[in-house]
């Protein structure tokens, strides 16, 4: 019985002196958590899109790259959106972006106008347009009228060794 004991001592004894994650994948002393997102170089949170995915319903199973995948296409489509629609406030000599701005931006890029094409944009307003049967239509330039107009002839300069009219 002795031995045995001293089997549960000697076991017991390490265990306490290192204490060491389960299977060798516990947190290390020191390292700081790295987000998803992080990892993958984006702003947008990978970790709720996965998230969203997963509660959703879309798909029995979510794969791990589908969220990255997702988060890094809906942060191209919006860095996209505001910088068109910056370049619509400094055309308007402002600094905000307002919905008008993101409505003149997504309406005057072929793609975006696609993609976005059912949408309505909350106070966007329309982008300005006048068809051109409404416009006033310009008087035709005829032949005649061309030949009747006037030309203009330059007065020719009187030398300078004309003599001059006595006053």
């Amino acid at each position: 019985m002795a031995p045995k004991a001293a089997k549960t001592v000697a076991a017991a004894a390490p265990a306490a002196a290192a204490p060491a994650a389960k299977g060798g994948r516990g947190k290390t002393e020191g390292k700081k958590a790295t987000s998803k997102s992080t990892k993958a170089g984006l702003q947008f949170p990978v970790g709720r899109v996965g998230r969203l995915l997963k509660h959703g319903k879309y798909a029995a199973r979510v794969g791990a790259g589908a969220p990255v995948y997702l988060a890094s296409v809906l942060e191209y489509l919006t860095a996209e959106i505001l910088e068109l629609a910056g370049n619509a406030s400094r055309d308007n000599k402002k600094r905000r972006i307002i919905p008008r701005h993101i409505q003149l931006a997504v309406r005057n890029d072929e793609e975006l106008n696609k993609l976005l094409g059912k949408v309505t944009i909350s106070q966007g307003g329309v982008l300005p347009n006048i068809h051109s049967v409404l416009l006033p239509k310009k008087a035709p330039v005829s032949e005649e009228a061309a030949a009747s107009t006037p030309v203009k002839v330059a007065k020719a300069k009187k030398s300078p060794k004309a003599p001059k009219a006595a006053a």
